[in-house]
């Protein structure tokens, strides 16, 4: 019976879960202080849809294809790292962008998904980035978990970058940036950073997937113009949105500068849909994708 006893209490100190350390980033984080506008445009149980045209270059020649960028809030399980089914008081409410671009180089298709998952309720860094790849040649896929650091993970079908997993201090990402713009664009802090790019960005021109010094830079005049410029990777990002709220994307701009020459791909907006697309999987609303010019 003490033997019995003994592994009893063994095996219950084992199974206790200890709480993990908050991010150093994460505390005494400021709230955000959502506007009521916000909170009546963004909780509404809708997902906003935006369709781009889009001019990307691939190989050094002009691709034209579609974009895509679905912004939506949800309450998501930080420890989990996934989105939950129900609000609970271990979930936090996100917004998750969701974003694809989808063209042909020739013969074969590519085609681009990225999410990330940024804090609502406080000014903490993003939470979560998964970002793949899919075209004839193979597949690459990267995931970002923020939990006391950033853990990362890349898989690529190119040697060298098959399967890597590493750890860095929590930063500022480019693909949390689009989100923080639709949040207000206006509180986005000027000047140099140390930001981790796009993934797919990083992937599709086979850098290496650490933080690089950026400077941000914001004027207004039609729009409101962001832009981001890395200038030891040769790229520049230019972001432009409405001047009031909910701030819409109307268009971007992503400069590759080299040697030989500059080439500048570019999105255009289309459409804007507000609806709850994940209830629109019947036939019957394929129509939706005809609004949308996809």
């Amino acid at each position: 019976m003490k033997y019995i006893l003994i592994l009893l209490l063994v095996s219950t100190y084992s199974c206790k879960t200890e709480p993990q350390p908050e991010s150093k980033l994460n505390a005494g984080a400021e709230p955000r202080n959502l506007s009521e506008a916000f909170k009546s445009y963004w909780y509404d149980g809708k997902a906003e849809l935006t369709s781009y045209d889009l001019e990307f270059y691939r190989y050094g020649e002009k691709r034209h294809g579609k974009g895509m960028m679905i912004f939506v809030t949800e309450d998501f399980l930080p420890e989990a790292q996934v989105k939950a089914n129900t609000k609970s008081e271990k979930t936090v409410s996100v917004m998750k962008l969701n974003s694809t671009k989808k063209f042909n180089t020739g013969i074969y298709p590519y085609s681009i998904m990225q999410s990330a998952f940024l804090p609502l309720e406080k000014k903490t860094p993003v939470l979560k980035v998964a970002s793949s790849i899919q075209e004839w040649c193979g597949q690459y896929y990267a995931q970002l978990n923020h939990k006391t650091e950033f853990e990362l993970e890349t898989h690529s079908y190119f040697e060298g970058e098959a399967d890597l997993s590493f750890k860095m201090k929590p930063t500022l990402t480019e693909n949390e940036l689009w989100i923080q713009l639709r949040l207000d664009p206006r509180q986005i802090r000027a000047g140099q950073h140390e930001l981790l790019p796009d993934f797919s960005f990083l992937r599709l021109n086979h850098k290496e997937f650490r933080a690089y010094e950026a400077s941000i830079e914001q004027t207004e005049e039609d729009y409101i113009q962001t832009t981001i410029n890395y200038e030891n990777l040769g790229r520049i990002v230019k972001i432009y949105q409405e001047k009031t709220f909910p701030f819409a994307i109307e268009k971007w701009e992503e400069i590759e500068i080299n040697k030989a020459d500059t080439l500048t791909s570019t999105a255009k907006k289309i459409k804007t849909l507000k609806t709850k697309y994940w209830q629109q999987n019947s036939n019957k609303y394929l129509h939706l994708r005809d609004s949308l010019s996809l």
